[in-house]
């Protein structure tokens, strides 16, 4: 979802205080070590002295002299380690502490957004739309399978009950191989037998193994890309492109709602192409079957999410009239 400009400054006040708290950190790290060992103090002092004095050297083109520094400034740096281990201290304990390493708390690496910015603006989306709560209440730890049948069904040969714990060790599987497979699933069924509902299990585990998660209905999809398609501002276009397609995992609630056009088809088929070809895991749930997705997107869509997905058929009676009469 393109980040409003609110939300934008929001998220880099954030990364601002993380700089300043790791520069807090150090500072105070670097007291207490001096306090520790006053010793440390004057090792900093010489190790600044050497290393300008080294670096005069290579631009004076005087490598022997520089080189000869090396090794001094290599004794200091091993006996700053030893002092601060003999103190209980790890030999970085001086160093600033960042909590991404790869931006070093700034959100971007270059000119490209960092995976923690991506992370960071899709929970501030999720924090925003009350996601997180839903997360909370639907998770494998509150999945129950008392709403399925214990009876045996003729279609899947054994009960609707054990067919559903299967389905829940599917998704399981699917969340640990999710990182090396980044695999898509295709949720079908009528309304109300868990689709929504093993989605948001799946994004909570995702969410917590700090994989990029974002949840969408397939209107809330169609709307942002005609947004996008008819903005004349190009961040617009690729915000959209990291949120929708480079999320490591992109799920499409209720595909089939939506109103259909040969806008939808068209951006439907280019966003689940595109997540193919990029390896981008993605979930869709619809009350469709394959032959209905077929019909109503396109042969070349409905090839394309049936050669490349995992499809789950999910059997049952509507959960949600169940729990409406206390069944």
């Amino acid at each position: 979802m393109p980040l409003k400009n609110s939300q934008y400054d929001l998220l880099m006040r954030e990364y601002n205080r993380r700089q300043l708290n790791a520069v807090h950190r150090q500072q105070k790290n670097i007291e207490r070590a001096y306090k520790l060992a006053p010793e440390l103090e004057q090792i900093a002092v010489d190790l600044t002295t050497l290393s300008a004095q080294r670096a005069r050297y290579f631009i004076q083109g005087k490598k022997t002299n520089a080189n000869a520094l090396r090794s001094q400034i290599s004794s200091l740096k091993q006996r700053r380690r030893v002092i601060l281990a003999d103190h209980g201290l790890p030999a970085d304990y001086m160093e600033l502490h960042y909590q991404c390493p790869d931006c070093k708390d700034t959100g971007y690496i270059g000119n490209k957004k960092c995976h923690c910015f991506l992370q960071a603006a899709v929970d501030l989306l999720y924090d925003q739309s009350n996601l997180k709560e839903i997360l909370r209440r639907e998770n494998f730890n509150t999945f129950s399978f008392r709403y399925y049948s214990a009876e045996y069904h003729p279609t899947l040969k054994r009960s609707v009950r054990d067919y559903m714990k299967d389905v829940v060790n599917r998704c399981k599987t699917y969340v640990s191989c999710f990182e090396q497979q980044h695999g898509s699933i295709l949720f079908t069924g009528n309304t109300g037998v868990g689709k929504t509902f093993l989605s948001n299990c799946i994004a909570k585990e995702l969410i917590e193994r700090t994989n990029s998660v974002v949840y969408l209905t397939a209107t809330e999809l169609f709307e942002i890309f005609s947004r996008s398609s008819f903005s004349y501002q190009e961040d617009a276009c690729d915000d959209v492109d990291h949120y929708i397609l480079e999320s490591d995992l992109l799920i499409i609630d209720d595909l089939g709602t939506e109103r259909t056009n040969s806008f939808t088809v068209s951006k439907l088929f280019y966003c689940i192409n595109e997540r193919i070809n990029r390896r981008k895991g993605t979930i869709i749930s619809t009350n469709l079957s394959p032959g209905d997705l077929r019909d109503i997107y396109s042969e070349r869509i409905a090839s394309r999410i049936l050669s490349s997905y995992d499809i789950i058929q999910l059997f049952g009676n509507d959960i949600r009239i169940q729990k409406k009469f206390g069944h």
